[in-house]
């Protein structure tokens, strides 16, 4: 069983319309509403790829029933820690070549009490702990610090997703997975990141600093791993119809073949080049195809660009 945390879940509403511009009225050829954050994610990648979850989140009662019901219905125990506020909305405008726009809202206050809950409920006697998102608005800035610290074995099975100052209060913990992209991993280090080299010598600076393994998404320029050793992989996406959730579904794939090592970057790519052919955010299942459009290597070009 994986566990997954979700600090900040969300009602994600994609929009699909033909291009988007400021200023104008469009109308949505397609309007998809489903129940989300980046650890609900998580948790759907790994139930329709046949990985048992569950998915740990703050709801109201009322809430709660909508999640329980979604995540029920693809194979994911849900559990809740009841608090007052409600989930919040975020909205995703898809256009027809998978550029997509997000407008997220900051979503309910926790205050310190209900973040102590949401650690309680989520450190459990699961084989990983994957711990994404955003926090909502009063969560303690250290919460994912905090997680590290209530779990004795942090440093083997807990993978954490996140950005900014939460993020960044992590830096020096032990993790046995920490996944940032390239803007999330420039906000870490006070290297420039313009290529391949730059962003393993700055996630090498996180791994010596207790993170095991540092997986960095980069779009369509693929992930870098580093832990004891360096990898570098791309995958040939194609049909991408939205590319919110790929991060989630790489971390996902990550985690279900081992979190660790060339295998399981491999199986990562796989997910997230299926999770890029799905209009909303819901979990994809891998196919074949997938894994044999992913190519890894640990000989790592160094001098490849990994800005647009």
């Amino acid at each position: 069983m994986i566990t997954t945390l979700t600090p900040n879940p969300s009602f994600d509403r994609t929009l699909r319309v033909s291009a988007l511009q400021r200023g104008e009225v469009h109308r949505a050829s397609l309007v998809r509403v489903e129940c989300a954050g980046k650890g609900v994610n998580v948790a759907r990648a790994l139930a329709v790829n046949e990985h048992p979850a569950r998915a740990v989140f703050p709801a109201n009662d009322e809430d709660f029933a909508a999640f329980d019901a979604a995540l029920t219905a693809t194979g994911v125990t849900s559990h809740a820690v009841r608090i007052r506020g409600s989930i919040r909305s975020n909205i995703t405008v898809v256009e027809p070549d998978g550029t997509t726009t997000k407008v997220n809202e900051p979503g309910p206050e926790l205050n310190g009490a209900e973040a102590a809950e949401l650690i309680r409920a989520a450190v459990t006697a699961s084989d990983w702990l994957i711990a994404s998102g955003s926090l909502a608005p009063r969560t303690p800035t250290d919460f994912y610090a905090q997680l590290a610290a209530s779990l004795p074995d942090a440093a083997h099975r807990l993978a954490v997703d996140s950005s900014g100052q939460p993020l960044q209060q992590l830096v020096g913990t032990p993790c046995a997975v920490v996944k940032p992209n390239l803007s999330e991993l420039a906000d870490l280090t006070p290297r420039r990141l313009c290529t391949v080299g730059d962003v393993v010598d700055a996630a090498r600076d996180l791994h010596d600093g207790g993170w095991g393994s540092v997986l960095v998404s980069l779009g369509r320029f693929g992930a870098v791993l580093v832990s004891d050793e360096i990898s570098y992989g791309t995958v040939a996406a194609t049909d991408v119809r939205n590319t919110v959730g790929a991060g989630d579904a790489l971390l996902a794939g990550f985690i279900s073949a081992g979190g660790r090592g060339v295998t399981a970057l491999a199986e990562g790519l796989a997910w997230a080049a299926a999770a890029v052919r799905s209009v909303g955010t819901a979990g994809a299942r891998v196919s074949l195809d997938d894994r044999c459009a992913v190519v890894v290597s640990q000989c790592v070009p160094r001098d490849l660009p990994v800005e647009e």
